[in-house]
């Protein structure tokens, strides 16, 4: 039997364990913050308490975006809201001026250009070579273009858009290989197929058209980024060879294939049937000296990420010191911009080309795609070469700059996550894709539906990109929910839009870049697609049926994101609170910024 000095000592241990482990959170974070257990739950209709003071100092008046209300810090350091129908506060000093852009804040808008939207229909059959198959439309372009573009930039920067990622803006190859299992017909509508990279592809628009966009864009404080290929031209498609090298046809003159009929065993792809791969014809191509392919006198495809065909495409020779000239191919297409006595390295030409383009529209930043497929010394040149190239567009045209900021980089590197390595230091790259964040976010909302369920995995998530990208300004990451590649997360998410808007509000406040595919903001679904399922991913913009409570949603967050630096690039910290309640402040000191925000993501959020 214990007695009852002992009863009394136990007490007063039980006492004092119970206050020291509420001096501490679970994250080590602010102190002075109620723990959740110690507050219970929150009901909806109820106010909410936060301690706010590491954020707002005390008498600051705070104001609710997502409401438009107003509270006055306590002495004490709190603040209370009744949070509305979003369940979602976003709280931000009263009056407090927008921070100035930074791409580590930044907010890219994603789109594939021939999806978007068709400003113009007289261009859509640029090349006579592009006609619609009458059936589901899978692998054909749809006629989206730069005007379209310009007509919907108001939707865009009304996301809170900082930048806009295009498509590559290069000629095309002209004809269509066999898509998927040979199903559909497989044009270069998504852009990353090129055959002449002096010339802008005319189903997109002209060089007036394409001035236009930037030009409109600036003026709207958005940058835009082109997406650009280094890795490889496109495939020789049967059109193409019938302009520039009809003799490699079994046939000799392709008269075959201009009668080609699909048969049943084989689809499109049977195509290849007509053609002869082995002729050493093949050298009048993209010849040896520029690429790797398997035709006959040609190195074949390596064995690293560097030097292996993706796909089966031809892989450029970029790390070749080999100084060649234009390829035969060329001769017989005199409206290139490719002169027949040029001379230099096949990374000589393509830096030089891409960097051309930043020089005479302005261009931003690239994207670069495949960035995993081509030796970091090759990023590193187009870097240093688009550097220059933007600093003297920006020096001549003065009065169309948005600022003057450098050239900046972003790429693609398959499977990459949130790690600091070569790409950043020998490649250039000022940011990376972040690979991670599609299928983390989607695990957490399809199995514990919803975020404030899912807190302790946000915030392991959220802690990790902040503790990185805001202690280094040389290191910044693209989050994504859903890709031209991947997924389309709301596909994936069964199309509930509840969750949707969660999911935009994970990514709007994700430390670090974000980028917004086109159509997540508005519940884009899945094209048709036939055996190739990534070709869902890629279906018309859908202008004619927008989620208004999707799209509101995004907007809002968007804009609040577009007005904090510190949301993107500040130090995260987690406030204790309700246990049904998800709530964190970031702040941000950096030379004459000095930005804080809370938000509280609430079980109706």
């Amino acid at each position: 039997m214990i007695d009852r000095r002992l009863r009394r000592a136990l007490s007063l241990t039980a006492v004092l364990l119970t206050l020291a482990a509420c001096s501490s959170s679970d994250d080590g974070g602010n102190n002075n913050n109620p723990p959740d257990a110690g507050n219970g739950t929150w009901s909806p209709g109820q106010p909410l308490t936060l301690n706010v003071s590491g954020a707002f100092p005390a008498g600051t008046v705070v104001r609710d975006v997502s409401s438009g209300t107003t509270a006055t810090v306590s002495a004490s350091g709190t603040v209370a809201f009744t949070p509305d129908s979003s369940g979602l506060l976003l709280l931000e000093k009263d009056g407090a001026a927008s921070t100035p852009f930074s791409w580590a804040n930044a907010t890219v808008y994603f789109l594939l250009t021939d999806r978007f939207f068709n400003g113009d229909p007289a261009n859509d059959n640029g090349y006579g070579t592009r006609p619609k198959d009458g059936a589901n439309e899978i692998g054909t372009w749809h006629g989206g273009d730069w005007k379209g573009l310009v007509d919907k930039l108001d939707h865009i920067a009304g996301l809170g858009a900082t930048a806009i990622w295009i498509s590559p803006i290069v000629e095309q190859v002209h004809g269509w290989v066999g898509g998927g299992s040979g199903d559909f017909k497989h044009y270069a509508y998504a852009g990353y197929w090129a055959l002449d990279f002096t010339r802008l592809d005319a189903n997109w628009g002209d060089e007036s058209g394409l001035h236009v966009l930037i030009d409109q864009a600036h003026a709207r404080g958005i940058r835009v980024l082109a997406d650009v290929v280094l890795n490889h031209p496109g495939y020789a498609t049967g059109d193409d060879l019938l302009a520039y090298l009809p003799s490699v046809f079994i046939d000799g003159t392709g008269d075959a294939f201009k009668a080609f009929v699909p048969p049943a065993s084989g689809g499109y792809q049977a195509w290849n049937d007509l053609v002869n791969y082995n002729s050493d014809d093949w050298v009048n191509w993209w010849s040896p000296d520029w690429i790797r392919a398997g035709f006959p006198h040609f190195f074949p495809s390596g064995t690293t990420d560097e030097t292996r065909q993706l796909a089966s495409l031809p892989d450029f020779r970029t790390e070749s010191a080999t100084v060649t000239g234009r390829p035969p191919f060329f001769d017989q297409k005199p409206d290139t911009g490719f002169p027949s006595n040029a001379t230099g390295t096949v990374r000589d030409f393509l830096v030089q080309w891409h960097t051309d383009w930043v020089e005479q529209f302005g261009f931003d930043g690239f994207r670069c795609d495949t960035a995993k497929n081509v030796e970091l010394a090759s990023w590193k040149a187009l870097k240093n070469a688009a550097l220059p190239a933007l600093a003297a567009w920006k020096t001549a045209n003065p009065t169309k700059k948005i600022d003057d900021a450098p050239f900046w980089m972003t790429g693609e590197v398959f499977g990459h996550g949130v790690q600091k390595d070569a790409y950043y230091t020998d490649g250039g790259f000022d940011s990376l894709l972040n690979f991670e964040f599609q299928n983390l976010m989607l695990s957490y909302l399809n199995s514990q539906g919803s975020l404030v369920a899912a807190k302790s995995d946000v915030e392991a998530l959220y802690s990790r990109y902040a503790s990185l990208v805001s202690t280094d300004p040389s290191f910044n990451i693209l989050s994504y929910l859903s890709s031209h590649d991947t997924q389309l997360f709301y596909a994936s998410l069964a199309e509930r839009p509840a969750l949707q808007k969660q999911a935009g509000t994970a990514l709007l406040l994700a430390p670090g870049g974000v980028q917004i595919f086109y159509g997540d903001e508005s519940g884009r679904v899945l094209g048709p697609a036939g055996s190739d399922q990534t070709q869902g991913t890629r279906s018309d913009m859908n202008w004619a049926s927008l989620n208004p409570d999707i799209l509101a949603h995004f907007q809002k967050v968007g804009g609040f994101r577009k007005r904090h630096a510190a949301v993107g690039a500040g130090a995260h910290q987690k406030l204790d609170g309700p246990s049904n309640v998800y709530a964190f402040s970031r702040t941000l000191k950096s030379g004459n910024v000095d930005d804080a925000v809370v938000v509280a993501i609430t079980p109706t959020n």
